[in-house]
Protein backbone atom coordinates (compact mmCIF):
# COMPACT_ATOMS: atom_id res chain seq x y z
CA UNK A 1 0.00 0.00 0.00
CA UNK A 2 1.40 3.79 0.16
CA UNK A 3 1.40 6.33 2.32
CA UNK A 4 -1.39 7.73 0.89
CA UNK A 5 -4.09 4.65 1.56
CA UNK A 6 -5.67 4.14 4.57
CA UNK A 7 -3.55 2.29 6.85
CA UNK A 8 -3.85 -1.28 7.64
CA UNK A 9 -5.14 -2.69 11.35
CA UNK A 10 -2.29 -4.50 13.53
CA UNK A 11 -4.16 -6.88 13.33
CA UNK A 12 -4.08 -7.37 8.76
CA UNK A 13 -0.33 -6.58 9.13
CA UNK A 14 0.35 -9.41 12.00
CA UNK A 15 -1.58 -11.90 10.41
CA UNK A 16 -0.16 -15.45 10.34
CA UNK A 17 -1.34 -18.28 8.34
CA UNK A 18 -1.02 -21.50 9.31
CA UNK A 19 0.60 -24.18 6.89
CA UNK A 20 1.45 -27.31 8.28
CA UNK A 21 1.67 -28.29 12.21
CA UNK A 22 4.04 -26.06 13.80
CA UNK A 23 5.04 -23.90 10.90
CA UNK A 24 3.05 -20.47 9.88
CA UNK A 25 3.27 -17.95 7.18
CA UNK A 26 3.06 -14.22 7.55
CA UNK A 27 4.33 -11.06 5.40
CA UNK A 28 6.17 -8.48 6.84
CA UNK A 29 4.70 -5.00 6.16
CA UNK A 30 6.96 -2.65 4.02
CA UNK A 31 4.74 0.26 6.12
CA UNK A 32 5.70 -0.66 9.36
CA UNK A 33 9.55 -0.29 9.59
CA UNK A 34 12.25 1.96 10.38
CA UNK A 35 15.03 3.23 7.86
CA UNK A 36 13.58 0.10 5.78
CA UNK A 37 13.61 -2.76 8.01
CA UNK A 38 11.00 -4.25 10.71
CA UNK A 39 9.93 -2.95 14.13
CA UNK A 40 11.38 -5.54 16.34
CA UNK A 41 8.47 -5.51 18.55
CA UNK A 42 5.93 -5.92 15.74
CA UNK A 43 7.61 -8.97 14.37
CA UNK A 44 7.74 -10.41 18.23
CA UNK A 45 3.98 -9.97 18.19
CA UNK A 46 3.77 -12.04 15.32
CA UNK A 47 5.88 -14.34 16.47
CA UNK A 48 3.55 -14.46 19.66
CA UNK A 49 0.65 -14.63 17.74
CA UNK A 50 1.94 -17.84 15.92
CA UNK A 51 2.58 -19.34 19.32
CA UNK A 52 -0.85 -18.78 21.12
CA UNK A 53 -2.51 -20.40 18.07
CA UNK A 54 -0.47 -23.83 19.60
CA UNK A 55 -1.08 -23.08 23.00
CA UNK A 56 -4.31 -24.17 24.72
CA UNK A 57 -4.61 -20.63 26.41
CA UNK A 58 -5.34 -17.21 25.27
CA UNK A 59 -2.76 -14.50 26.10
CA UNK A 60 0.95 -13.91 25.91
CA UNK A 61 2.37 -13.10 29.73
CA UNK A 62 5.85 -13.31 28.75
CA UNK A 63 7.91 -13.15 25.61
CA UNK A 64 12.10 -12.85 25.40
CA UNK A 65 13.54 -12.34 21.80
CA UNK A 66 17.10 -12.33 20.61
CA UNK A 67 17.56 -10.41 17.28
CA UNK A 68 19.79 -12.64 14.82
CA UNK A 69 19.32 -11.00 11.71
CA UNK A 70 17.15 -7.85 10.32
CA UNK A 71 14.68 -9.63 7.91
CA UNK A 72 13.31 -7.34 4.76
CA UNK A 73 9.82 -6.71 4.31
CA UNK A 74 7.91 -9.67 2.24
CA UNK A 75 7.30 -13.30 3.04
CA UNK A 76 9.12 -15.07 5.94
CA UNK A 77 7.86 -17.86 8.03
CA UNK A 78 7.14 -19.16 11.45
CA UNK A 79 8.23 -22.12 12.99
CA UNK A 80 7.13 -23.28 16.61
CA UNK A 81 7.60 -25.63 19.26
CA UNK A 82 5.44 -26.54 22.26
CA UNK A 83 7.83 -27.06 25.00
CA UNK A 84 5.35 -27.54 27.49
CA UNK A 85 1.54 -27.65 28.05
CA UNK A 86 0.30 -27.10 31.85
CA UNK A 87 -2.89 -26.30 33.98
CA UNK A 88 -2.00 -22.33 33.57
CA UNK A 89 0.16 -21.66 31.40
CA UNK A 90 2.27 -22.96 28.55
CA UNK A 91 5.76 -22.49 26.85
CA UNK A 92 6.37 -22.03 22.95
CA UNK A 93 9.56 -21.32 21.48
CA UNK A 94 8.96 -19.26 17.89
CA UNK A 95 11.39 -18.89 14.89
CA UNK A 96 11.09 -16.39 12.42
CA UNK A 97 12.94 -17.40 9.00
CA UNK A 98 13.52 -15.38 5.71
CA UNK A 99 15.16 -17.05 2.75
CA UNK A 100 16.33 -20.10 5.06
CA UNK A 101 18.24 -17.73 7.36
CA UNK A 102 17.13 -17.66 11.43
CA UNK A 103 16.05 -13.90 11.81
CA UNK A 104 14.32 -13.97 15.55
CA UNK A 105 14.46 -16.95 18.42
CA UNK A 106 11.81 -16.00 20.87
CA UNK A 107 10.70 -17.71 23.67
CA UNK A 108 6.82 -17.28 25.05
CA UNK A 109 5.37 -18.17 28.09
CA UNK A 110 1.17 -17.75 27.08
CA UNK A 111 -1.49 -18.23 30.05
CA UNK A 112 -5.11 -16.70 30.37
CA UNK A 113 -5.59 -12.88 31.41
CA UNK A 114 -8.72 -12.49 33.48
CA UNK A 115 -11.01 -9.18 32.63
CA UNK A 116 -12.18 -6.85 35.57
CA UNK A 117 -9.12 -7.95 38.00
CA UNK A 118 -6.99 -5.13 40.26
CA UNK A 119 -3.42 -5.40 41.08
CA UNK A 120 -2.44 -6.16 44.82
CA UNK A 121 0.47 -3.98 44.56
CA UNK A 122 1.61 -1.19 42.75
CA UNK A 123 4.47 0.50 44.86
CA UNK A 124 7.48 -0.50 43.16
CA UNK A 125 6.40 0.78 39.71
CA UNK A 126 7.15 4.68 38.48
CA UNK A 127 4.59 7.13 38.97
CA UNK A 128 2.84 7.52 35.83
CA UNK A 129 2.31 11.44 35.03
CA UNK A 130 -1.29 12.02 33.13
CA UNK A 131 0.02 14.70 30.72
CA UNK A 132 -2.36 16.32 28.05
CA UNK A 133 -2.32 14.26 24.85
CA UNK A 134 -3.38 17.10 22.42
CA UNK A 135 -0.65 19.13 23.06
CA UNK A 136 2.28 16.15 22.84
CA UNK A 137 4.12 16.22 19.38
CA UNK A 138 2.98 13.83 16.97
CA UNK A 139 6.50 12.40 15.45
CA UNK A 140 6.54 12.43 11.58
CA UNK A 141 7.68 9.82 9.00
CA UNK A 142 11.68 11.27 9.13
CA UNK A 143 13.65 11.14 11.99
CA UNK A 144 15.52 14.06 12.49
CA UNK A 145 18.47 12.48 11.14
CA UNK A 146 17.23 12.06 8.34
CA UNK A 147 15.82 8.26 8.19
CA UNK A 148 12.98 7.54 6.76
CA UNK A 149 10.72 5.95 9.57
CA UNK A 150 7.64 4.42 7.26
CA UNK A 151 5.50 3.40 10.61
CA UNK A 152 5.13 6.79 12.02
CA UNK A 153 2.58 7.16 9.09
CA UNK A 154 0.75 4.15 10.04
CA UNK A 155 0.52 4.67 13.81
CA UNK A 156 -0.13 7.94 16.14
CA UNK A 157 3.06 8.00 18.33
CA UNK A 158 3.03 11.30 20.51
CA UNK A 159 5.57 12.98 22.41
CA UNK A 160 4.96 15.05 25.36
CA UNK A 161 6.44 18.60 24.40
CA UNK A 162 8.52 18.61 27.36
CA UNK A 163 10.54 15.72 26.23
CA UNK A 164 10.51 15.90 22.13
CA UNK A 165 13.67 18.99 22.62
CA UNK A 166 15.68 16.09 20.15
CA UNK A 167 13.09 16.63 17.56
CA UNK A 168 14.52 20.10 16.75
CA UNK A 169 18.08 18.87 17.71
CA UNK A 170 18.25 19.74 21.11
CA UNK A 171 18.15 16.89 23.70
CA UNK A 172 17.84 17.21 27.11
CA UNK A 173 20.44 14.62 28.86
CA UNK A 174 17.62 13.08 30.29
CA UNK A 175 17.11 10.03 28.60
CA UNK A 176 13.54 9.82 28.97
CA UNK A 177 10.54 9.48 26.80
CA UNK A 178 7.06 9.93 27.45
CA UNK A 179 4.23 10.23 25.67
CA UNK A 180 0.69 8.39 23.79
CA UNK A 181 0.13 5.19 21.14
CA UNK A 182 -2.76 4.83 19.46
CA UNK A 183 -2.82 1.89 16.72
CA UNK A 184 -4.17 2.34 13.14
CA UNK A 185 -8.07 2.82 12.71
CA UNK A 186 -8.08 3.05 15.97
CA UNK A 187 -8.04 -0.42 17.15
CA UNK A 188 -8.10 -1.46 20.61
CA UNK A 189 -4.71 -3.14 21.95
CA UNK A 190 -4.98 -6.49 23.11
CA UNK A 191 -1.74 -8.95 24.45
CA UNK A 192 -0.38 -9.11 21.26
CA UNK A 193 -0.43 -5.52 20.33
CA UNK A 194 1.24 -4.43 23.48
CA UNK A 195 4.06 -6.56 22.43
CA UNK A 196 4.37 -3.86 19.46
CA UNK A 197 4.09 -0.73 22.41
CA UNK A 198 6.67 -1.64 24.46
CA UNK A 199 9.17 -1.47 21.09
CA UNK A 200 7.09 1.52 19.42
CA UNK A 201 9.40 4.58 20.94
CA UNK A 202 12.08 5.95 19.73
CA UNK A 203 14.95 5.28 21.65
CA UNK A 204 15.20 7.33 24.67
CA UNK A 205 18.60 7.96 23.58
CA UNK A 206 17.87 10.57 21.04
CA UNK A 207 17.17 12.76 24.32
CA UNK A 208 21.11 12.09 25.18
CA UNK A 209 22.63 12.23 21.80
CA UNK A 210 20.96 12.05 18.09
CA UNK A 211 22.08 9.14 16.28
CA UNK A 212 21.13 7.08 13.83
CA UNK A 213 19.81 2.97 13.97
CA UNK A 214 20.16 1.52 17.70
CA UNK A 215 19.05 -1.81 16.81
CA UNK A 216 17.57 -4.42 19.46
CA UNK A 217 19.76 -7.16 20.41
CA UNK A 218 17.70 -8.70 22.70
CA UNK A 219 13.79 -7.52 24.57
CA UNK A 220 12.00 -8.92 27.01
CA UNK A 221 8.62 -8.46 27.35
CA UNK A 222 5.65 -9.40 30.02
CA UNK A 223 1.78 -8.51 29.66
CA UNK A 224 0.75 -7.55 32.78
CA UNK A 225 -3.21 -7.26 32.39
CA UNK A 226 -5.96 -6.89 29.52
CA UNK A 227 -5.71 -3.07 28.28
CA UNK A 228 -8.75 -0.51 28.28
CA UNK A 229 -10.19 1.01 25.07
CA UNK A 230 -8.14 3.54 23.87
CA UNK A 231 -4.28 5.12 23.09
CA UNK A 232 -1.98 3.52 25.61
CA UNK A 233 0.52 6.04 27.67
CA UNK A 234 4.23 5.23 27.27
CA UNK A 235 7.24 5.74 29.09
CA UNK A 236 10.69 4.57 27.38
CA UNK A 237 13.91 5.17 29.77
CA UNK A 238 17.92 4.74 29.07
CA UNK A 239 19.29 3.83 31.62
CA UNK A 240 23.10 2.65 31.15
CA UNK A 241 24.93 2.99 27.73
CA UNK A 242 28.21 1.71 28.17
CA UNK A 243 30.66 -0.23 25.17
CA UNK A 244 28.30 0.38 22.69
CA UNK A 245 25.66 -1.27 24.21
CA UNK A 246 22.53 0.64 26.04
CA UNK A 247 19.63 -1.17 28.19
CA UNK A 248 15.95 0.45 27.89
CA UNK A 249 13.13 -0.19 30.11
CA UNK A 250 9.90 0.92 28.62
CA UNK A 251 6.53 0.88 30.53
CA UNK A 252 2.92 0.90 29.14
CA UNK A 253 -0.13 2.33 31.08
CA UNK A 254 -4.02 1.73 29.68
CA UNK A 255 -6.76 4.60 29.40
CA UNK A 256 -7.20 4.11 32.65
CA UNK A 257 -4.19 4.79 34.26
CA UNK A 258 -3.30 1.03 34.78
CA UNK A 259 0.09 -0.45 34.09
CA UNK A 260 -0.30 -3.31 31.34
CA UNK A 261 2.74 -4.11 29.62
CA UNK A 262 6.59 -3.48 30.54
CA UNK A 263 10.17 -4.33 28.89
CA UNK A 264 13.52 -4.48 29.21
CA UNK A 265 15.96 -4.70 26.41
CA UNK A 266 19.39 -4.34 24.88
CA UNK A 267 20.40 -2.28 21.92
CA UNK A 268 23.34 -1.09 20.04
CA UNK A 269 24.16 1.78 19.88
CA UNK A 270 27.37 4.34 18.35
CA UNK A 271 27.94 7.55 20.15
CA UNK A 272 30.17 10.45 19.98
Amino acid sequence: MSHNDVPETFSAVSRVARTDPGRFEMSISPEWTIGGKPNGGYLLAALARAATEDSPHDNVLAASAHYLHAPDPGAASIETEVLRTGRSASQVRARLIQNGKPCIEALTTIGTLEPDTKPYWTEGLPASEMRDRDSAVRIPGTSPTGAVIAIMDQVDLRIDREDAAFSVGKPRGVGELNGWLELPGGENFDPLSLLYAVDSFPPATLDIELTGWVPTLELTAYIRALPAPGPVRVRQKARLIDAQKVDEACFVWDSTGRLVAQATQLAAIRLG
